[in-house]
């Protein structure tokens, strides 16, 4: 079984270990699955304070175990990580995460970073259930870059692209569907990163 493309944390202890320094180098080495006196070798870390650092890793089910491999007087136990990357959800924060709800100013960058933030968290515990029961989560994305000549533009654009979601909202959204399912949709837009700029 091949570790899982993302991880999504959702709470304080798993994030607590994703923030330490050993730790991370532990889960980016083990990307391969390794025991833990490879590892020390490696990452050049004591064997004790390695197996350490891994039990909490494995207690918080950010590694697991691969095998178990008899080695003279000893086993020796086989690690690797969960998955290859990882996010920490503002679910982690409890009651201090973000929260659009709170957030008057709807075109504000605080608006936007929230609502983003409820995203991560509402759609990673729709995740965790439909893995629970063996099913696929349907969700759609559209990821796109625009270059705008102008602040003008820009203003067009936004008022365009919210008339165009109202009006296909509009046309599919059915109140008396009784079998339908509701979805949230989020449109946001920010400036790209300078690095990336005339992409």
């Amino acid at each position: 079984m091949n570790a899982a493309p993302l991880r999504v944390v959702t709470k304080a202890g798993p994030a607590t270990s994703l923030l330490d320094p050993t730790r991370l180098r532990i889960l980016r080495a083990l990307e391969h699955p390794d025991s833990a006196a490879g590892l020390a070798r490696r990452l050049g870390v004591p064997r004790q304070k390695l197996n350490s650092h891994l039990r909490l890793l494995e207690d918080d089910g950010l590694v697991e175990l691969v095998e178990e491999r008899k080695k003279r007087n000893c086993t020796e136990r086989v690690m690797r990580a969960v998955a290859r990357s990882y996010l920490i959800s503002p679910a982690a924060l409890g009651a201090l995460a973000a929260d659009p709800e709170r957030i008057e100013d709807r075109a504000s960058s605080a608006y936007l970073v929230a609502s983003a933030a409820r995203a991560i968290t509402e759609v990673s515990t729709a995740r965790e259930g439909a893995d629970r029961a063996g099913k696929k989560l349907p969700t759609f994305s559209l990821h796109a870059d625009v270059r705008f000549a102008s602040q003008r533009d820009q203003a067009a654009f936004a008022e365009a692209l919210t008339r165009a979601v109202s009006e296909l909202i509009g046309k599919f959204h059915d109140d008396r569907a009784p079998h339908g399912r509701t979805f949230r949709v989020l449109a946001g837009a920010w400036p790209a990163p300078a690095g990336e700029a005339g992409k």
